[in-house]
């Protein structure tokens, strides 16, 4: 039934993570959320257990978040509990695969966009009449729209941000504006830091199908605009041979010849990144997601970036004659999702919409440093971290985005291609542009 989900790296359920107790700690509670779960207990004396599985299982901050939400819509809902099992991801898509084959599963369970296999086999519920949109960003329902319906509660979204060590530009006397540098001024850049010893832009690609093709999308989307771009990705009338993406894809080859990786990139995974660019053995620039923080803002001990550390956030290069020089990705990442199969799906939206309030999304700003769907006001945070959400404000002003990063707009083969292609072969100069042109053109 689900043959195309994707495998995971084991097999082995890790234990639930330790239960953080949050006496004390209540939030506010969506009045919709209180009514349907109350509604749904009157007149039984049974009480009613939500399952929730997801990934997070090393990341403190989301499972305090989860689990925060789930204490304090079981106080609002007597004779409600929520069970939640903490997965990393490869070993939660393993048990996902086996237990919803088998017509089994969570309630809820986290999900991602680009996982279209679990609508096209009717897996999870249309939430178009079940969540309340208007507390939840509305590109949010584009992202994760299908055939009409709309079917994830995005709780993670972030953008594709250009993340920059101040002291090491400056020790190569190069100056990287917040509104970035266009055409050959970029390229000069990463030419001038390479010749200084120092890699001019960290990167790693060896367990993700993204990072590597930051450089080449962010590139194209602006060269052609969102319309256009979009209409690429999705080979809706915009081919790969069109003389404004070989020029996009030139653009980057230029800055990839200019040495502006390293030579490892194709074995150096997520976080392994992190660490080359904040700590060893540095690097001037990171094209990362917005999530940079959830494991930058660590303590150094736990590899997070020094005490010390001069960080800044600008836009990525910009092309010459780009149709859209303030164009980017925003991106929906982790979400929840409602198991088809639960006999509990409207208090399972009930629990979703309990969590879609404006105090509910700056926390989860404040305890996780990255986006969210959720309406959120970052302009009320304060603390040691309001500078921050400050700068990556002043990164975004007057941007335009395109919703979800190639992976996440792109289906089949031309996907796969991309992940091989874009992400991996071209940024590790293992291929050229006219490769990548034939490659992609062949994969629609």
């Amino acid at each position: 039934m689900i043959d195309n989900m994707r495998d995971g790296d084991g097999q082995s359920q890790p234990e639930n993570a330790q239960r953080v107790d949050w006496e004390d700690q209540m939030i506010v509670r969506t009045a919709t959320a209180t009514f349907v779960a109350s509604a749904l207990l009157a007149g039984s004396a049974a009480a009613q257990e939500l399952t929730l599985w997801s990934h997070w299982a090393d990341q403190q901050a989301k499972v305090d978040f989860v689990e925060n939400a789930a204490r304090a819509f079981e106080e609002a809902n007597p004779g409600v509990s929520i069970e939640i099992v903490w997965y990393q991801k490869q070993p939660l898509y393993a048990a996902l695969k086996t237990a919803l084959t088998a017509g089994q599963g969570p309630d809820i369970f986290y999900a991602e966009a680009d996982q279209v296999e679990y609508m096209q086999n009717n897996l999870i519920l249309d939430l178009s009449d079940r969540l309340n949109w208007d507390a939840i960003e509305p590109w949010a329902q584009d992202v994760w729209g299908y055939e009409g319906g709309v079917y994830g509660f995005p709780l993670e979204a972030w953008t594709v941000e250009t993340y920059v060590d101040e002291a090491k530009l400056a020790e190569a006397g190069v100056d990287v504006p917040v509104a970035g540098l266009q055409g050959q001024a970029f390229v000069d850049a990463v030419a001038t830091l390479a010749e200084a010893g120092i890699t001019p832009m960290a990167q790693g690609t060896g367990d993700r199908p993204y990072p590597g093709a930051f450089l080449t999308h962010e590139i194209l989307l602006k060269k052609l605009g969102t319309e256009d771009y979009e209409a690429l990705l999705r080979g809706e009338g915009v081919e790969w041979t069109d003389p404004r993406v070989r020029e996009g894809l030139e653009y980057a080859k230029a800055i990839i010849d200019a040495g502006a990786f390293p030579r490892s990139i194709s074995s150096i995974k997520l976080g392994e990144a992190h660490r080359y660019f904040h700590t060893d053995p540095g690097a001037a620039m990171f094209q990362m997601g917005s999530f940079y923080p959830s494991r930058a803002f660590a303590d150094p001990d736990a590899g997070g970036q020094p005490e010390d550390f001069a960080l800044g956030i600008t836009n990525g290069p910009i092309p010459d004659d780009a149709a859209c020089p303030t164009c980017k990705t925003i991106a929906v990442g982790g979400s929840f999702v409602v198991n088809a199969g639960s006999d509990h799906a409207d208090l399972a939206a009930a629990f979703l919409n309990s969590m879609a309030t404006p105090e509910r999304g700056n926390a989860w700003l404040e305890a996780n440093l990255v986006g969210t769907g959720i309406k959120a006001d970052p302009s009320s945070i304060t603390g040691e971290n309001a500078d921050y959400f400050a700068d990556l404000a002043a990164t975004n002003e007057g941007a335009t985005y395109t919703f979800g990063i190639p992976v996440q707009q792109m289906q089949g083969q031309a996907r796969e291609t991309f992940n091989q292609v874009v992400n991996g072969a071209f940024p590790a100069g293992l291929i050229d542009v006219d490769g990548v042109i034939d490659m992609m053109s062949a994969a629609y």
